[in-house]
C-alpha cells in the first residue's frame, strides 16, 4: 500500500474497503480479547481457518481494495459478555455464538461459512433454557448504548482496512481539512466529554488551556495504565479498537499543535502492546502518522510507552516521570500538566476510553452526545462487571444509568440466588455501595455524594457471603504495596492501616481499633502527595460507614457474620455424624483432633473431638470429612 497523500485519496481508499467488507454477506468474527484468548479462542481461529482451507471454502481473512469473498474469517474485539466466552459474532446477521469450543468448528464451517444459516444450539441460553440467537434481544446487551464499543467484535481488531470501511479516520479528515484547532476545541468543550480516567476533568477545557499555553513543542499522552483489580475497560478498547484511540489521539494533536504522542501502557497488557503496534504501522503505512500527513503541513508521531505496572503510574505526574526515564513518582503539582507536564512543556494527558469517544463527536456532533447520558456527565461509560454476579464482563451504559439496572437486569443478579451486600466501585481507590444505593444515578456528581467514586470504571459486586472488613483489608493491601513511598502520609498509614485490618479479621481486634482507622484515615486523605494516597482509605471509610456492625462483630464478638474470616470460624466434630475414620486428625498440624470412644449396646464406638483453643483454623479437617461430621458453629 503506497501512502496516501491527500483528502482524494482517503476518501477513495475507504470507499474501496467498505465495497469490499459490504460484499461479505457472513463475517465470522472469533473473539480475540483477553478473556475469551485465556478461554481457548485463538485455537478455535485457527481450527476454523485450518477446516475452511480444508473443504475449499471461499472465505477471505484479509479485506482487499476489490471485492473478495462473499464470506469472511476474522479476529475480533471483545463483545463484553465474558461469562459465556469462548464467544463468535455473526454479521450482519448480528448472531453471537456462546461457549464456543473447538468441538463446534465444524458445524460453524457447514452451516454458518458454506450455508449462511446460524448454529442454533450455540445460541445463548437463557434461566429457563430458551435460547436466544441475537445478540441485541440477549438481556445482557438490551439496556447497553454501545457507542464507544459499537464497532468491537464486528471488525477485526488487527486491520485498518476494516476501520476505514467502518467510517475510520473520518472524524481526523474532517478535523484536519475543515476545522480550526480552536474550533476542535470549542466542538470538544461544547459536548462536555469528561475524563473517563476517573476524575471527570472537562477534557475540552484541558486542550484549549493546552492550546493558549505557551512553550514547544507540546504533547499528546494517552494514559493505558489500567490498574485497577478487575478493571479492563482500557485494554479492551487498545485490543479490539486501537484505531479509534489513535483517531482521538491524531485529533488532540491537531489541536493543540501537537507534532509526538506517547502511548503508556502497563507491561501486563502484551496483546494490547502487540495490536497498537500494528495499528501504528499500518497508520504510517498509510499516511495517517508521520509527517506531512495526507499532505498537509501536519506532522505526528506515536511512540508506545511500556510501564513496569505500577499502579501509581496511573497518576498524571508519576506517569510522564515515568516516560522521562525517572522513577515514576508523583510531583508536587505547582503547574497544570497543561502549562509544564512531559519534559516541562504543555501536554494533554486522557485514558484510552476517552480519546476513543473523541471521533464520534467530532463526527456526529455535541449536540447528539449531550443527548446522551445525564446533564452534567453526558455520553456513555464504561464499566468491567465483575464477582459474585451471573453476566460478568464488560459493558457500556449511558452516564446516569441507575445501579439497579447495571446488576439486575445488564448483570443478572447475584449468583446462586444469593442476595446481595454491596460492589466495590472504582477500584483501590473508590468505596462499596448498597442496597440503599441502588436507584443512585451513576454518573460524575451523584456518586462521590454516597462516600464513592466512579474511577475507572470497575464494578465488583460483592454477595452476602463476603466479609466487608476482608474487602477493605484487601484494598489496603494492594494500595500499601502499590505506594511509591514517596510521602510518608502514604507510605507509613496505609501499613498502619493494614495492620490493624489484618488483626481484625484475624480475630485479635482489640477497643479503638475502629477510632484509630477513622483517625488515619483522615491524615492520610488530607496529607498524601498524590490521588493515590489520597483515596487509599476510600474502601475502608465507605465500609465503616455503611458496615460498622461488622467491624463491632469483629472485635467485640470474635465473630464474621458472613463466615469468610477464617481465624474466626468456630469448628466442631458431631459424635452422631463421626465415622471414627480419623481422616480429620492424621493431618492437624497442630494435634487439636483426639479420638474419644464410647459404648452403646455393649461395644465401643470410636469418635473424634477438636479442642477449639489449640485449632488454628486451616480447614484442613473440615476438607478431608467425607461424612460432614466436621461443622461450623452457628
Amino acid at each position: 500500500m503506497s501512502k496516501l497523500t491527500n483528502r482524494d485519496s482517503l476518501i477513495k481508499v475507504r470507499e474501496a474497503y467498505k465495497k469490499s467488507f459490504d460484499a461479505e454477506k457472513i463475517k465470522v468474527f472469533v473473539c480475540a480479547g483477553n478473556g475469551c484468548i485465556a478461554s481457548g479462542s485463538l485455537k478455535v481461529y485457527e481450527k476454523l481457518l485450518e477446516t475452511v482451507k480444508s473443504k475449499n471454502i471461499p472465505c477471505s481473512v484479509e479485506l482487499k481494495e476489490e471485492p473478495g469473498h462473499s464470506a469472511g474469517l476474522k479476529k475480533g474485539g471483545c463483545p463484553g459478555f465474558c461469562s459465556q466466552s469462548v464467544l463468535v459474532s455473526v454479521e450482519p446477521a448480528g448472531w453471537l455464538y456462546t461457549k464456543v469450543t473447538v468441538e463446534d468448528v465444524e458445524d460453524i464451517v457447514e452451516l454458518t461459512i458454506k450455508n449462511g444459516k446460524p448454529v442454533e444450539r450455540l445460541a445463548y441460553k437463557t434461566e429457563d433454557g430458551k435460547p436466544i440467537l441475537k445478540r441485541d434481544d440477549i438481556p445482557f446487551y438490551k439496556k447497553q448504548t454501545r457507542i464507544v464499543l459499537e464497532n468491537c467484535g464486528k471488525i477485526n481488531a488487527e486491520s485498518i482496512k476494516e476501520y476505514l470501511a467502518a467510517g475510520g479516520y473520518t472524524a481526523f479528515e474532517k478535523v484536519l481539512f475543515d476545522m480550526s484547532c480552536e474550533d476542535v476545541c470549542a466542538e470538544i468543550t461544547e459536548s462536555n466529554l469528561r475524563g473517563r480516567g476517573g476524575a471527570g476533568f472537562p477534557a475540552g477545557r484541558k486542550w484549549a488551556d493546552t492550546l493558549k499555553a505557551q512553550g514547544s513543542p507540546k504533547y499528546v499522552v494517552c494514559n493505558g495504565d489500567e490498574g485497577d483489580p478487575g478493571a479492563f475497560m482500557d485494554q479492551s478498547v487498545m485490543e479490539g479498537l486501537p484505531h479509534q484511540m489513535i483517531e482521538g489521539m491524531l485529533i488532540a494533536a491537531k489541536a493543540i499543535g501537537a507534532e509526538q504522542g506517547y502511548i503508556y501502557v502497563r507491561a501486563e497488557y502484551p496483546n494490547a502492546v502487540s495490536r497498537l503496534r500494528i495499528a501504528i504501522e499500518q497508520a504510517e503505512e498509510y499516511g495517517l502518522l508521520g509527517d506531512h500527513i495526507l499532505g498537509s503541513d501536519f506532522n505526528f508521531h506515536l511512540t508506545i510507552y511500556r510501564g513496569a505496572g505500577a499502579f501509581v503510574c496511573g497518576e498524571g505526574s508519576a506517569l510522564m516521570g515515568s516516560i522521562e526515564g525517572r522513577r515514576g513518582m508523583p510531583r508536587v503539582k505547582r503547574y497544570r500538566s497543561t502549562e509544564r507536564g512531559l519534559y516541562e512543556k504543555p501536554t494533554v494527558l486522557n485514558n484510552v476510553e476517552t480519546y476513543a469517544n473523541v471521533p464520534l463527536i467530532i463526527n456526529r456532533g455535541a449536540k447528539w452526545y449531550k443527548a446522551i447520558g445525564s446533564e452534567t456527565s453526558p455520553g456513555t461509560k464504561t464499566f468491567a462487571l465483575t464477582g459474585k454476579i451471573a453476566n460478568t464482563g464488560l459493558i457500556e451504559v449511558p452516564m446516569g444509568t441507575k445501579l439497579r439496572d447495571i446488576i439486575y437486569d445488564i448483570g443478572g443478579g447475584i449468583k446462586d440466588g444469593r442476595a446481595f451486600k454491596a460492589v466495590q466501585i472504582g477500584g483501590p481507590s473508590g468505596g462499596c455501595l448498597t442496597e440503599a444505593d441502588l436507584d443512585m444515578p451513576l454518573d460524575f456528581d451523584s456518586v462521590p455524594k454516597a462516600g464513592a467514586i466512579i474511577g475507572s470504571g470497575g464494578l465488583v459486586v460483592m454477595d452476602d457471603a463476603n466479609c466487608m472488613i476482608e474487602i477493605a483489608r484487601f484494598f489496603m493491601d494492594f494500595t500499601k504495596r502499590e505506594s511509591c513511598g514517596k510521602c510518608v502520609p502514604c507510605r507509613e498509614g496505609t501499613l498502619r492501616m493494614l495492620e490493624i485490618l489484618e488483626r481484625i479479621v484475624a480475630g485479635e481486634g482489640k477497643e479503638g481499633d475502629i477510632e484509630t482507622l477513622e483517625e488515619l484515615s483522615n491524615a492520610i486523605s488530607k496529607a498524601s502527595l498524590c490521588g493515590l494516597g489520597k483515596t487509599a482509605p476510600n474502601p475502608v471509610i465507605s465500609t465503616l460507614k455503611r458496615f460498622r456492625n461488622e467491624y463491632e462483630d469483629h472485635i467485640y464478638k470474635k465473630t464474621c457474620t458472613a463466615k469468610e474470616c477464617k481465624k474466626l470460624k468456630k469448628l466442631t466434630i458431631s459424635p452422631e455424624n463421626c465415622s471414627g475414620c480419623g481422616a480429620c486428625a492424621k493431618g492437624c498440624p497442630v494435634g487439636a483432633i483426639t479420638q474419644q470412644s464410647e459404648t452403646l449396646e455393649g461395644k465401643k464406638r470410636p469418635y473424634y473431638v477438636l479442642d477449639g483453643a489449640k485449632c488454628i483454623k486451616c480447614m484442613h479437617c473440615l476438607e478431608k470429612c467425607k461424612f460432614n461430621a466436621v461443622e461450623e458453629e452457628e
